[in-house]
């Protein structure tokens, strides 16, 4: 498992310098601004309360814009599931069946390695990729804060990146176990990526109605704390997310030990999968 994990990270770490690198400099630009918001803050207070009710919604809840969380949450962390979550969904739905439909998949297993060691350690150098995309993006709030009066120190700026980090684990095992269920990976990073447009703007329209409390509670995003969770971390939450992803990851794994390995090409609607039971184990 430790070759195949390697391997794995080897292959999407271009991914994972893009990203990184690319999240890292949008965490610089807005930390560089803080003070220039800081001392303008009346003036942009004004300015955002005659936003319509809609723009204001969309850009994210202005509650606490005059603190530091608020201002991270506003400006940065609100859209970050909607931006990382791209890479979540893209990466977890081509885990493994984007070599299947490429017809190397087959060729792997015929070497002396059990889908089981296949199947986590790939999934393992997925949540690695993703912890070290974090830490980048993490790295460019820090470094530029000291320059700035932020006042957040380096463990309260982190507490945002776990809720996130449970989001992105969440979207992207929900992509890996569709990858299994639908013809070709594609469609099943449409799904999780449909998903996670849909729960983004239900947390958008539950700010301007009350007639979406009782749906938004089943939107995955209700759950992500953003830059609230400097003031205060919700663990059972974020626990609860990770408890989901790693339900989706299991029913995943259990699916891909008793399919059948396409040589090459995308599969068809025959969901033969979710009769994993009726199989015996390969």
């Amino acid at each position: 498992m430790k070759t195949i994990f390697r391997y794995t990270l080897a292959r999407i770490q271009g991914q994972l310098i893009g990203w990184g690198i690319a999240i890292f400099l949008i965490g610089v630009l807005v930390v560089s601004f803080y003070d220039i918001y800081a001392e303008n803050q009346s003036l942009i207070i004004k300015l955002i309360e005659a936003y319509p009710v809609e723009i204001m919604a969309l850009l994210g809840d202005f509650g606490d814009i005059t603190s530091p969380a608020g201002f991270l949450s506003m400006e940065y962390f609100s859209y970050m599931p909607f931006i990382l979550g791209t890479f979540a969904v893209i990466t977890g739905a081509g885990l493994i069946t984007k070599d299947e439909e490429k017809g190397r998949l087959d060729l792997v297993l015929a070497h002396p390695v059990s889908r089981t060691k296949l199947f986590w350690g790939r999934v393992l150098a997925f949540c690695v990729a993703t912890i070290l995309i974090l830490v980048i993006s993490w790295l460019g709030l820090v470094l530029p804060s000291f320059s700035t009066s932020l006042n957040l120190n380096p463990g309260e700026l982190a507490l945002p990146f776990l809720s996130l980090f449970a989001e992105l684990l969440l979207f992207g095992t929900l992509a890996l176990l569709m990858s299994f269920l639908l013809p070709a990976y594609w469609m099943a990073a449409m799904v999780a990526g449909v998903v996670l447009v849909i729960s983004f703007f239900l947390e958008v329209l539950s700010l301007l109605t009350n007639n979406l409390d009782k749906v938004v509670k089943f939107s995955p995003l209700h759950y992500y704390q953003s830059g609230d969770a400097i003031n205060g971390m919700e663990f059972i939450w974020f626990a609860g997310l990770l408890i989901i992803a790693a339900v989706f990851a299991v029913v995943a794994w259990v699916i891909f030990g008793h399919r059948d390995i396409r040589v090459s090409g995308e599969g068809s609607w025959k969901f033969n999968a979710l009769f994993f039971w009726r199989k015996a184990p390969i």
